[in-house]
């Protein structure tokens, strides 16, 4: 059987190495993973993050058993369906467990159906119990989206991690179930060079994106036409799609900071937000734009937001590996200091936000890797080499709903930090020169 759809970017040796990890965490116990399910839609298939780290399988209702007693891995898979595989092409199945071996390079491959008899006499079981992350999917819009179904008189469904959870209860009464998402969590957080690699080509990808909608835009155009520009170049250059939901805020729309409508037309005068980065299997990128609709940013525009780009810069320029959050903020507040008292600032209001701004750690934000908002905490100790996250320096003028950023993503390397959406220009000038200059292309 010819098994196409199977990622190719890891090698066997980066999932052994993450699921050894996984065994000296839990010891003599097992760890059971559950993977998506089919969605019952004409969609491309996504596997979750937590199932895809450790094993890159995209197959639905696959389950995956870690026993930490011999150090064994157990991938679980439908067994064939000749039907759907007429209709669709091969896809890994139980019913040739030998080809499923060789490709994932797991220790064997059993049915579905045999997964609860090999549990019976785990006395402790680790599983995750965080929500799962998919297709543009995050940990915290999940929960949200749980506290909105819990909030339903009509909904409130358990989870289903919970529903899984139960099944693994009424099987194995006896044993302890733990909680397997903090450790994968941490897994997580710091990548290896082969995961850089793949998000330095998304990063690379989304400031292509950014480049492409700043040339072509222009007044009368729609944000979603932006957005369209964006979808063409992730997809034209291999990506799965995008990795969320696009931003592109215009005018008054950009103080909703995740504003995702993108129905407004763009007007000479506005400045546009765009935030938006593919999905490169299974790993995304962060970024954060403005420009002007009429390529020319107006004496307030380049008041705020040239300053918050300068801050921008001197963060790039401070932050290193081996120290505490809090240290380089106020090492970054301090080296930004004489600029911020020499800035021509027009109203006070512009200059106390400014130094609210750079008084803070609002820059330092959330990691970045398979998910947009990645999962994992790095502000309770130094930054380590690997870890990626979202540099992203904010301001607000709440009284005249002003909301200027600027972000890339960025990796802590051993001696600084790379930023992997560098090639999106951040110098207002540069800026200015790009915008609008294939407007008159063809296809717009």
């Amino acid at each position: 059987m010819a098994i196409t759809h199977y990622q190719t970017v890891f090698p066997f040796e980066e999932f052994n190495a993450r699921r050894n990890k996984v065994y000296d965490e839990i010891g003599t116990s097992v760890a059971v993973l559950q993977g998506a399910s089919a969605t019952g839609a004409f969609d491309l298939f996504r596997q979750t993050n937590e199932f895809h780290y450790l094993c890159g399988v995209e197959v639905p209702h696959a389950y995956l058993r870690l026993d930490g007693n011999n150090r064994s891995t157990t991938l679980y898979l439908p067994q064939r369906d000749l039907k759907q595989e007429r209709s669709e092409g091969p896809q890994l199945n139980s019913s040739d467990p030998e080809s499923a071996v060789r490709v994932t390079g797991v220790d064997s491959v059993k049915t579905l159906e045999e997964l609860g008899p090999d549990l019976l006499n785990a006395t402790c079981i680790y599983t995750p119990m965080a929500p799962a992350e998919g297709r543009e999917a995050c940990r915290d819009t999940l929960l949200h989206a749980l506290h909105l179904r819990d909030s339903d008189p009509w909904d409130r469904r358990p989870s289903t991690e919970k529903l899984f959870q139960n099944k693994l209860q009424a099987i194995c009464s006896n044993a302890t179930f733990c909680d397997l998402s903090p450790i994968l969590d941490q897994l997580r957080l710091i990548k290896s060079p082969r995961e850089i690699a793949l998000m330095r080509t998304a990063g690379e990808l989304t400031a292509s994106a950014v480049i492409d909608a700043m040339k072509l835009t222009r007044p009368g155009l729609v944000e979603f036409e932006l957005a369209a520009i964006a979808d063409y170049r992730f997809l034209r250059s291999g990506a799965r799609g995008p990795g969320y939901r696009p931003i592109v805020a215009s005018g008054a729309n950009v103080w909703n900071a995740h504003y995702y409508r993108n129905q407004s037309t763009l007007r000479d005068g506005d400045l546009i937000l765009m935030d938006y980065a593919p999905d490169c299997d299974c790993y995304t990128s962060d970024i954060g734009r403005m420009w002007p609709v009429n390529a020319r940013y107006s004496p307030l525009q380049r008041e705020l937001y040239g300053f918050v780009v300068e801050y921008h810069k001197v963060l790039l320029d401070t932050i290193r590996p081996g120290v505490m959050v809090s240290q380089l903020a106020h090492e970054a507040a301090e080296a930004i200091r004489p600029k911020w008292s020499s800035w021509s600032w027009s109203k006070p209001v512009y200059r106390d936000a400014a130094k609210a701004m750079i008084e803070s750690e609002v820059a330092f934000t959330h990691p970045v890797g398979m998910a947009v908002h990645d999962v994992g905490s790095y502000r309770s100790e130094p930054l380590k080499q690997g870890l990626v996250f979202a540099l992203d320096p904010q301001l607000w003028v709440t009284d005249e709903q002003i909301y200027i950023r600027v972000e890339d993503t960025v990796v802590i390397t051993e001696t600084g930090v790379e930023s992997l959406t560098r090639r999106a220009p951040l110098e207002l000038d540069t800026v200015e020169s790009l915008v609008g200059s294939l407007s008159n292309a063809p296809h717009l």
